[in-house]
């Protein structure tokens, strides 16, 4: 079924931003409320928000005219007999929230999916309160909602496979970032957020530290931009106040909210928060401590009741809440010894056992997950939180995987995808800069070698190899595209080799590969500008071999064995390009950019680039000696001043390359 007007029931702050999502999306979207009240203040804070957008660019007036021309505000509940998804989104209240299913389940077509946007509450229990409850299903979505990339999917007992695989398929096409866990109250994500504002109360309470010191500590230690009184102040204190209270009734003591969050509800007033001040180092200790050990607590009892996987939970934080240090880089960050030192007031504090898995092995994130269906196998890479980048830890997990469909005599085509808005965003920058900055560049080399080793299997794989491309593809990610025998991308997506614009040049296959499909000139182009092109480009380029719509993405994992590589030669305007280049040098390239022509654009890019990296990056090209031949000047290039510099200023301004 296709999902073309959407319903919300309830214009809070969550509703709101939700209509506004979907709008974005240009889906038809009909706000559901009980007052004309409530719709009025609903669509006050769309607009509000969306004005927000003109003011920083990122809307027009226009486009603004035109999302809210999508958002059709009601409270006849009978209108919602023409949506195709239903979304609840009122208050924590179960007798209110069942009451309402009742009654729209009543009164809309059996095949109308719909979902709850609860936090705290059972899907199971609210699904009985509907008529056919292979149909409904939990869609938490995290605040501001039309920003906020992350969605809980949740099934029920009951809920049908058609539909979470809908479900499934529609977030991602509207931008959102799914996790999927069991039905457990709080789920993932506030199962361990809401103790975690809640025990920055206790520790406020105790006097142990200020709201103040709190915030610095919480924030310091998560790498967040709002600590946890903040954060109350911002989404309301009533809400983590209940959802506290829910869990405190559903897994006992330690969850019980403290008598401050309370007082602080029933006063109807915000936390006050002084401006940010100087620590005391035993005081962040202790509060750093305490927040982690709570967290790290409550995941491992999430980990033990399998709700959702060491991997979910960093995508959980680091998506949902923009915590830069997710409990699970935490945990492997203290190990294993210390973790459990410091859950172990916790555990006789509150006459608890420690969770079966506080075991290293239990906290590895997975990022490339393996699925297989008849004779197609599917590797898609899962590390949204951070855009897919490779880093070592990837790169084992996606060999595994490869390895493991590649022995598979069953199957017969191996599709590489990924999930988020990135295929895959290029190498893992920390990674490079960490290994400079401690001198330890060996580990750089081998952490390529390996790449290169798993590249060159892919790419000689007697397999079928099929690269669905779902989003930003840079660096690595195109490298690694490269690698497959047919390249299929979906129409909004972006392609560069930005490598010579950060200090380096690419070093999985990236002066070598291209070649095989576009030529020489049209190689030097990418690498030498760091143009980003689109999907449609890289296709009237050569680079890639077809392009499709969202709606026929689907039938591709189904069937990609019909799938072959165009293998045609380039469109005139990239003729043109290919024609300029041919037959100069850098040196020559760089020396033309003085004189006026309509390649200025082209000049002007170059040169700000690093040098070393344009010469070395040229040398490969015109040698063309495969893949293997990029180690060569690995450890050259990053020693230079430049890749530190240029590999240090990713998303801030670039620096001014020294050449040395």
């Amino acid at each position: 079924m296709k999902i073309q007007c959407v319903g919300i029931v309830g214009a809070g702050t969550m509703g709101a931003a939700l209509s506004q999502k979907f709008a974005q999306e240009g889906l038809e979207v009909l706000i559901v409320d009980r007052e004309e009240k409530f719709l009025a203040k609903g669509l006050s804070n769309i607009k509000s928000t969306l004005e927000e957008g003109v003011s920083r660019r990122i809307f027009t007036t226009e486009r603004v005219t035109e999302i809210l021309g999508k958002i059709s505000p009601t409270t006849d509940l009978s209108r919602l007999v023409n949506c195709q998804l239903i979304i609840e989104a009122v208050f924590e209240d179960l007798n209110v929230k069942n009451g309402l299913f009742r009654h729209i389940s009543s009164i809309v077509p059996e095949d109308t999916i719909l979902a709850s946007n609860t936090s705290s509450f059972s899907i199971s229990e609210l699904a009985r309160a509907v008529s056919h409850p292979e149909r409904f299903l939990g869609l938490h979505f995290f605040f501001h909602a039309a920003k906020n990339r992350l969605v809980e999917i949740v099934k029920g007992d009951k809920t049908s496979e058609q539909v979470f695989d809908n479900m499934m398929q529609f977030m991602q096409r509207i931008g959102k970032d799914p996790i999927v866990c069991k039905d457990a109250h709080g789920f993932v994500v506030n199962r361990f957020f809401v103790p975690w504002l809640n025990e920055a109360v206790r520790i406020y309470e105790e006097g142990i530290a200020d709201i103040a010191a709190i915030e610095t500590a919480a924030c310091r230690t998560f790498g967040c931009s709002m600590g946890p009184f903040a954060l109350m102040n911002a989404t309301g204190i009533p809400i983590a106040y209940h959802a506290q209270k829910t869990l405190y009734e559903v897994y006992g003591a330690f969850y019980k909210p403290a008598d401050k969050l309370l007082q602080q509800m029933n006063s109807k007033s915000p936390w006050e928060i002084k401006p940010e001040q100087i620590i005391d180092w035993d005081v962040y200790l202790q509060v750093s401590e305490r927040l982690s050990a709570v967290t790290m607590l409550v995941c491992g009892q999430i980990l033990d009741k399998n709700i959702c996987t060491a991997g979910d939970i960093t995508r959980g934080a680091g998506i949902g809440l923009k915590w830069r240090k997710t409990p699970v880089n935490i945990f492997n960050r203290l190990g294993q010894d210390r973790v459990i030192e410091l859950v172990q007031p916790l555990l006789q504090k509150w006459d608890m056992t420690i969770p079966r898995k506080m075991d290293t092995n239990s906290w590895i994130p997975d990022y490339i997950s393996v699925e297989k269906q008849d004779n197609v196998g599917v590797l898609t890479f899962n590390r949204p939180e951070g855009l897919n980048a490779i880093n070592p830890m990837v790169i084992d997990q996606l060999e595994k995987g490869f390895t493991q469909l590649e022995m598979d005599k069953q199957v017969e085509t191996i599709i590489i995808t990924g999930r988020g808005k990135a295929f895959v965003a290029g190498a893992d920058i920390r990674f490079f800069v960490n290994h400079i900055k401690k001198s330890t560049i060996d580990e750089i080399l081998e952490f390529t070698a390996k790449g290169q080793k798993l590249f060159d299997r892919i790419d000689h794989s007697k397999k079928k190899i099929v690269a669905i491309v779902n989003g930003l593809t840079l660096g690595g990610g195109l490298e690694l595209a490269l690698t497959a025998d047919v390249i299929v991308a979906l129409d909004h997506v972006l392609f560069a080799f930005p490598e010579t614009g950060i200090g380096i040049y690419p070093g999985l296959g990236g002066t070598q590969r291209p070649i095989k499909r576009v030529g020489k000139n049209l190689t030097k182009f990418l690498i030498y500008s760091g143009n980003m092109i689109d999907a449609k480009n890289a296709c009237d380029m050569g680079l890639i071999d077809k392009v499709v719509s969202w709606d026929e993405i689907g039938g591709l994992f189904e069937n990609p064995h019909e799938l072959t590589s165009a293998k045609k030669g380039p469109s005139q305007n990239w003729i043109d390009v290919d024609n300029f280049i041919d037959g100069k040098t850098v040196k020559n390239l760089l020396e033309h950019s003085s004189k006026a022509s309509e390649w200025d654009w082209l000049l002007r890019k170059m040169v700000k680039k690093a040098p070393r990296a344009l010469e070395i990056a040229e040398k490969l090209i015109d040698a063309e000696r495969g893949p293997a031949s990029e180690l060569k000047y690995l450890k050259e290039i990053f020693t230079t001043d430049d890749a530190l510099a240029g590999l240090q200023s990713v998303g801030k301004v670039p620096p001014k390359y020294q050449g040395h």
